[in-house]
């Protein structure tokens, strides 16, 4: 067993495999500007995303938010759509589970003149109460995480971009 425990990050260091966060950290840098771009429709809903952006840039990648002259990376994110669809129903026919879609545009440019953009979608079922309408809790829960979906997409990209660079 303590062979086996050696032998396996042998074979992976040995044949160059590297994980996708050093790819992005590659693209991203060190220091990173993130603007989500406040929508006049939906104002909470991009608040809870920037904050699920912000978390998930100096959470993943140890990397630092600073000002936009600072940066080695602009990543501009917007809400593309917020949507819940009922996924099933009761034996009565009320909905007892919904589907939130969350889809965000966004933007990465960097210093040297980069930019590309792309389209995400997170999703993220969760269950209500058969017969009542989702809370607002429930609803900004679901956007929350449904965002997060978008925005490990969002990361696996610039990670696919680092690939692409090397």
């Amino acid at each position: 067993m303590k062979l086996l425990s050696f032998l396996i990050p042998f074979l992976l260091i040995g044949c160059g495999y590297k994980p996708s966060s050093v790819y992005t950290k590659k693209v991203l840098g060190n220091n990173i500007h993130v603007s989500v771009q406040i929508s006049r429709t939906d104002p909470k809903n991009s608040v809870i995303i920037k904050d699920a952006v912000n978390e998930a840039i100096v959470g993943r990648f140890d990397a630092k938010l600073a000002e936009k002259k600072d940066t080695d990376i602009d990543l501009v994110v917007s809400i593309g759509s917020v949507s819940f669809a009922a996924l099933s129903y009761d034996k009565d026919g009320y909905i007892i589970s919904y589907k939130a879609k969350v889809v965000l545009n966004a933007s990465c440019k960097t210093n040297n003149g980069k930019s590309k953009s792309f389209s995400t979608t997170g999703e993220f079922d969760f269950p209500i109460e058969a017969n009542s309408v989702i809370s607002d809790s429930k609803r900004f829960e679901a956007i929350k995480y449904a965002s997060a979906d978008a925005i490990n997409e969002i990361i696996s990209k610039i990670a696919i971009m680092g690939i692409m660079n090397k």
